[in-house]
């Protein structure tokens, strides 16, 4: 597939994803059910574990803690919309369509071209070639129902005034909403600011945006005091010997702070 295997930087992270996911779909033992992904992994020409190695099925397990958040908020707002920042080749709407959601995903035009090879939009679920920066997209959104922006694998791309801008906008756009997204801690952004080489045909893009787990909750505080809650999770698991250690890990304090991190914000109303 052509596109697909001209796309670079960040917008080739979606064939990372896509790799994880599908790879932990595919297994009879795996914790993520997504055919979708399945689908687009077997119908994609790409050597992912030469660029990308074996799949540890890290981004499997963040779909599903996402997966988990957003289903109850779907019950409890009928018709609502959802909000997938940076969507790639992302499938959850495919996952957890109740039939009722409107959903709105926003990537860059070379990576809404790739997804609309594979996941054409509908008129429940649109597609808008911008970049999550330009907050343009928010004229786009009916919050009459309810928003949840999902922004997975994002902001970590981001510098740290970006994100800050960024998340200030959702903040005072969707008083009620919701907004969801994960974190890198500090260590392995820099890691990647060195250079991370996962194989010798990939390096990692740039993630200059990292924040240990324990420093969450009171740097959002401070950039709004519009916040109902914050709350942090680190991922469940990972395939290998790093997640037998996860839970092990997560508890102590002096530790559990350099995982990797999901975290989900409630607006006040």
């Amino acid at each position: 597939m052509s596109e697909a295997a001209q796309l670079a930087g960040v917008p080739q992270t979606m064939l990372w994803t896509l790799h994880n996911r599908a790879t932990e779909a595919i297994r009879p033992d795996g914790w993520l059910r997504d055919p979708e992904a399945v689908r687009l992994y077997r119908s994609i020409a790409y050597d992912y574990e030469a660029h990308f190695r074996r799949a540890d099925g890290s981004h499997a397990m963040r779909s599903l803690m996402f997966d988990e958040a957003l289903r109850p908020w779907l019950a409890a707002h009928p018709g609502g919309t959802v909000v997938e920042l940076g969507c790639g080749l992302e499938t959850q709407f495919q996952r957890c369509d109740d039939g009722r959601v409107n959903w709105l995903c926003v990537d860059l035009p070379e990576s809404i071209a790739v997804r609309e090879r594979f996941l054409p939009p509908s008129p429940r679920c649109r597609h808008l070639a911008l970049s999550a920066l330009d907050t343009r997209w928010i004229a786009e959104v009916d919050a009459a129902r309810g928003v949840f922006v999902s922004a997975q694998g994002l902001f970590m791309y981001f510098d740290e005034a970006e994100v800050r801008r960024l998340f200030c906008a959702i903040v005072d756009a969707f008083p009620g909403g919701e907004l969801m997204f994960d974190v890198i801690p500090r260590w392995f952004s820099r890691k990647t600011m060195q250079g991370l080489d996962l194989t010798p045909h990939y390096r990692a893009p740039r993630m200059p945006w990292g924040i240990n787990r324990d420093e969450i909750a009171p740097l959002l505080r401070l950039w709004s005091p519009r916040l109902a809650s914050v709350r942090e999770e680190p991922y469940r698991r990972v395939r290998g010997f790093a997640g037998a250690l996860m839970p092990v890990v997560a508890p102590l304090p002096w530790l559990g702070r350099l995982l990797p991190t999901i975290v989900q914000v409630r607006i006040a109303g």
